[in-house]
């Protein structure tokens, strides 16, 4: 991790003073970035001029995820055949019984958990990075210690992922990812050769840039590449958003099933 501490002071009381009423209205909790007000962001202020490290990514991070890019490569046949038997629930091809993983409380693997997100956070240890993703309340292991990616990966719903900087971009590779898991919750999918390549920037205090490559040989015929840039969230902290079973039980028994026209059970 780079030396960001001087920095770090200075913009962290910044935005503290910033801050102070957003933490009075909240007591001693502030608001997860899906739950923050118009009114509370106001609050914070702005902090688009405030001093930064490019090379600390801390803080959280957007409140809407990082959507895949409408540009999908051509499918090969085995990734048209996948994607043809994917039975979304949400979205243009939505059927109320569907098989999306995520309404058996499956994780969601990666990238979807960027895709699919309501806010993440970066937080740097000396060997690794963290990303930490407010959806299923979970953390992504990035290791910065110079390793390497494994050779034969037992698959994993996140992968395996190393990182570097280059410059003052964040560079993280990842293989070894679990088939199980869809790429977005239209039901695009991904095979065990995946290769995911992000590229993170941070140009300004409260802007992050984001370039997301899939590279799968065996489903797309080229690379998907999406490119986005993600908001500060500041006054914020990351929320407790679990995909409870028996929640998700109770949901369809009381309202898939029934939108798909089952009434006994």
């Amino acid at each position: 991790m780079r030396n960001h501490f001087v920095s770090v002071l200075i913009a962290g009381a910044a935005v503290w003073m910033m801050s102070s009423v957003v933490l009075a209205q909240n007591g001693s909790w502030l608001p997860c970035p899906r739950c923050q007000t118009d009114a509370q962001r106001e609050a914070v202020g702005n902090v688009a001029d405030q001093p930064f490290d490019p090379g600390d990514l801390s803080g959280v991070w957007g409140r809407g995820g990082v959507r895949l890019s409408n540009e999908v490569p051509p499918m090969t046949a085995q990734g048209q055949a996948k994607f043809d038997a994917a039975k979304p629930g949400m979205g243009p091809r939505a059927v109320p019984l569907g098989n999306d993983p995520m309404m058996i409380c499956d994780p969601l693997g990666y990238p979807r958990w960027l895709n699919y997100n309501y806010g993440m956070e970066f937080i740097h240890l000396p060997d690794r990075t963290l990303q930490f993703f407010e959806v299923y309340h979970t953390h992504r292991t990035i290791w910065t210690d110079g390793r390497g990616l494994p050779e034969s990966p037992e698959p994993r719903w996140l992968g395996y992922s190393i990182g570097n900087w280059e410059g003052d971009t964040f560079v993280v590779e990842s293989i070894g990812f679990d088939e199980r898991s869809w790429l977005d919750t239209q039901g695009h999918q991904h095979s065990d050769a995946m290769k995911v390549i992000e590229r993170y920037r941070r140009p300004s205090y409260s802007s992050l840039e984001v370039r997301l490559t899939i590279d799968d040989p065996k489903i797309y015929t080229r690379p998907w590449v999406t490119e986005a840039t993600v908001s500060l969230s500041p006054g914020t902290e990351m929320g407790e958003y679990f995909c409870v079973p028996s929640d998700e039980a109770l949901y369809r028994r009381t309202v898939r099933e029934p939108a798909g026209g089952i009434t006994e059970r």
